[in-house]
């Protein structure tokens, strides 16, 4: 059993594997009695990263209710724990339609030969690439920041315990397994935002990959500009444009099967990104005289807010190059067409005005502007926020 998962895109290569070492990948290869294994395994990863710090630490807000400062400061994590267990369950319920989205972009991609398409699918890759880069040192940053910036006798993460966790050696123990599944957890959530979003980008990639071959229906035909196609020619570019239109229908129920497994995830994160970005800067503007917390607590923000940047843009330029089929078509030589196959060009044209997009849970669409939407309502409960604790 090969422990990597192969992908022409790296990083969804990256992400799938982290992704099947807890549990939540399962090998095809794998034999049935085995999977049941497996599946524990992947309840027991859950527990251990997610479940029991979402338990302790809503225990704990229940325990400082009313404390605003000690509220926001455990709600931050609080937060993306929910966030966090939400794409695990949908992970879960959802693993063999994600798997079909997975398997048939890379078949797609995989088969690519020309010399322009395959500079798109790089561009595509290189552009993924960059984007997990930013995110891991973001968040490596951070938990450095967090880890690093406690004083002796209180824990990077605010959680109740059925035990003084304040004494030798249960604080360094209790210390160090939160370190580690700190870090674990960051690197799943991560994996999982990137295979969202990397499944989003390959989808826009095909829709571009069409948009060349429309462009270059004739390229490789000896045209005359004065002199119409011939009958043989026109049959060769009838055979490609029919092939484009079947490539342009499998990636809008693509699109369609991608906004069936993250819709909903999608509209929990930016929701609790709303919260933990306003907490966040709340906590920012409050601390005093910890400049590696001031600083650890700063790159927390810029994290969150990169978190929904990368979902919004990769659905923005979903819709930007799916409107983009229709101009495409147009930039080949129509005109040297007979009337017929001028008339199935322009069905493909039409056709191609509905535009591939991706909604947060059928409220708002992935686009740039739903990202400045979010940060705005952010900025409007935190000054919120600050007029109330100014009060009490």
């Amino acid at each position: 059993m090969n422990i990597i998962v192969k992908n022409t895109n790296f990083s969804l290569s990256i992400s799938l594997t982290v992704l099947k070492l807890v549990g939540f990948w399962t090998p095809e290869d794998m034999q049935d009695n085995h999977k049941l294994l497996y599946k524990c395994y992947a309840f027991f990863s859950f527990m251990l990263y997610v479940g029991i710090y979402t338990i302790t630490q809503t225990v704990d807000l229940f325990i400082i209710w009313g404390n605003i400062p000690l509220m926001t400061a455990a709600m931050y994590l609080l937060g993306t724990s929910c966030a966090h267990a939400t794409k695990f369950f949908n992970l879960f319920i959802r693993e063999n339609m994600i798997k079909k989205i997975v398997y048939s972009s890379d078949e797609v991609l995989r088969s690519v030969e020309d010399k322009d398409g395959k500079a798109i699918i790089e561009s595509c890759n290189r552009q993924t690439w960059i984007q997990l880069l930013i995110y891991y040192s973001l968040t490596l940053i951070s938990i450095l920041g967090l880890t690093t910036s406690v004083e002796y006798g209180s824990l990077p993460m605010r959680s109740w315990y059925p035990y003084d966790e304040t004494k030798s050696p249960a604080y360094e123990l209790t210390f160090a397994l939160q370190v580690y599944t700190l870090c674990v957890a960051a690197l799943l959530n991560i994996s999982k935002d990137t295979m969202a979003t990397t499944l989003i980008a390959q989808c826009h990639c095909r829709l571009k990959l069409i948009g060349l071959s429309l462009k270059t229906l004739c390229h490789d035909l000896d045209l005359d500009k004065t002199v119409m196609l011939s009958a043989g020619q026109e049959e060769l570019v009838r055979a490609r444009l029919r092939n484009c239109a079947i490539e342009h229908q499998t990636v809008l129920e693509t699109a369609v099967l991608l906004q069936n497994c993250f819709s909903e995830p999608i509209f929990v994160q930016f929701n609790v990104s709303l919260v933990i970005i306003c907490v966040t800067a709340f906590q920012l503007v409050s601390l005093t005289g910890n400049i590696v917390r001031l600083m650890s607590m700063g790159t927390y923000l810029a994290n969150m807010m990169f978190q929904v940047f990368i979902y919004c843009y990769q659905g923005n330029q979903l819709s930007h190059e799916s409107s983009d089929i229709s101009s495409a078509a147009y930039l080949c030589p129509w005109y040297m067409m007979s009337p017929k196959l001028r008339r199935d060009l322009l069905i493909v044209m039409i056709r191609s005005r509905r535009i591939a997009k991706i909604t947060a849970g059928g409220f708002t669409t992935l686009s740039l502007d739903s990202f400045m939407a979010i940060i705005k309502a952010s900025y409007s409960l935190f000054t919120l926020l600050k007029q109330v604790d100014e009060k009490n």
